[in-house]
């Protein structure tokens, strides 16, 4: 058996402190709501989360590649 790995790299805009996470589709990117706030990168661990519940992977299968400490992210996803 072969398993070909996919990869995905989308552009994310983060918007913390939110109601609800929720992710919305914009032009060619996400906007992602997050509950928590960007402190100590509370915003990051729960955006990863919530982009992998979208997607349907592991939360290992999320990373970010760019602006660790900017609301505009880089993320990849491997195994979609």
């Amino acid at each position: 058996m072969v398993r070909l790995s996919t990869q995905m790299i989308i552009k994310v805009k983060v918007i913390p402190n939110s109601r609800t996470n929720r992710v919305v589709e914009e032009g060619d990117g996400l906007k992602v709501y997050v509950v928590a706030p960007p402190v100590e990168g509370k915003a990051n661990k729960e955006l990863i989360q919530t982009l992998a519940r979208y997607y349907v992977v592991r939360k290992n299968k999320v990373k970010m590649l760019k602006g660790e400490k900017s609301r505009s992210k880089v993320i990849e996803i491997e195994g979609y």
